[in-house]
């Protein structure tokens, strides 16, 4: 009797510990995520490095992980790391001249016609949210980023458009410049008490 209550108690120290360590898992990754939302920055600053075929898979796959209305995936990318396309884009574009140090850069494309009921607004909401998990990627792989808008400035677009061949009816969202950041750029504390209502406005 004694023997069969001892392997009791050792099965449910053991059960203890697994639960334990399951639960340590997941503040782990809790923490992991909230703490890639809260260090996430606008790097305009890079040393000019490659980034691995590799690390930019992982940000494509991310960015198309991202939910979208009734599933259907408004959404392109043109990945691009051929130096002179990244300096192309940078000279038709006021506010993406970081694209010159920048090791590659991801245009997000918004498709209409694959957007739920064709709709503009959907499909560029769709691409958006695709947008910020490429954000977040980027973070996460110790890489710098930003969201550099192409729309809805009719200028931009045509650039971008003209620069990667992209079709009249696709929108380029935006063109996110990533590289490897020389530190110099900080996140920010954006909580405002301010602008949250509770139960009611």
């Amino acid at each position: 009797m004694v023997k069969v209550a001892g392997i009791a108690a050792l099965a449910a120290v053991i059960v203890c510990a697994f639960a334990a360590r399951i639960t340590s898992q997941e503040e782990k990754k809790m923490q992991d995520a909230l703490s890639v939302i809260h260090q996430r920055k606008s790097v305009r600053n890079f040393t000019g490095e490659p980034v691995s075929k590799e690390d930019l898979d992982k940000i494509v796959r991310a960015g198309m992980a991202a939910p979208t209305a009734r599933n259907k995936q408004p959404w392109s990318f043109v990945v691009v790391t051929d130096r002179k396309k990244l300096d192309e884009l940078a000279q038709g574009l006021p506010y993406a001249k970081m694209l010159f140090k920048a090791g590659a850069a991801i245009i997000v494309c918004a498709e209409p016609e694959k957007a739920h009921g064709r709709s503009v607004e959907y499909a560029v909401i769709d691409a958006s949210l695709a947008g910020q998990n490429i954000l977040l990627a980027v973070e996460a792989l110790g890489l710098g980023g930003l969201w550099t808008a192409a729309y809805p400035k009719a200028d931009r677009m045509a650039h971008v458009r003209k620069v990667l061949g992209i079709p009249e009816g696709v929108i380029p969202l935006n063109v996110t410049p990533i590289g490897v950041p020389t530190g110099e750029d900080k996140p920010k504390d954006k909580y405002r008490k301010e602008n949250i209502h509770r139960e009611k406005w």
